[in-house]
């Protein structure tokens, strides 16, 4: 079994962006919380964790390693405008970037999973935390995204 399945990344996918195309295009520009993005920007936000971590998975699994800079998430955020995009827009960008790089999480070899990634000044971790980090952010993101208050 490979991580993609073991961690149900196709279905995950799948089953948030039914929930996701729910939120409607008034909804999808206001905040979660006070002060916070909008849902939007958050949507945004995780389109640019999966290039980020797209680059950094692929560089992982064909060279054994890797090393790269972290990201400024809100200048990533207000220079793409996602607070002024399309949701359902940004939502099928979205879907489509996790399409992607679940293929690269499908093809990651059993054998690279455990090679080591640096990323700006943290500690190195293996690529299957890597992984599973994505997951488990998305899965933070994807709460705020849906929560009725």
């Amino acid at each position: 079994m490979t991580i993609y399945d073991q961690i149900g990344f196709g279905d995950h996918i799948e089953s948030a962006y039914q929930d996701l195309r729910n939120v409607t295009e008034e909804r999808s520009s206001t905040s979660w919380r006070e002060g916070g993005w909008s849902r939007r920007e958050i949507l945004g936000h995780l389109v640019d964790s999966a290039l980020n971590n797209h680059q950094r998975f692929v560089r992982a699994a064909l060279g054994g390693s890797y090393t790269g800079p972290t990201y400024a998430q809100s200048d990533w955020v207000d220079i793409h405008g996602y607070h002024s995009m399309p949701w359902a827009s940004l939502l099928e960008h979205w879907r489509l970037q996790n399409v992607l790089l679940g293929e690269v999480i499908r093809r990651v070899p059993e054998s690279m999973l455990e090679a080591p990634c640096l990323i700006g000044d943290n500690a190195p971790v293996s690529l299957r935390f890597l992984i599973e980090d994505y997951v488990a952010h998305l899965d933070h993101h994807l709460k705020q995204l849906l929560t009725t208050t």
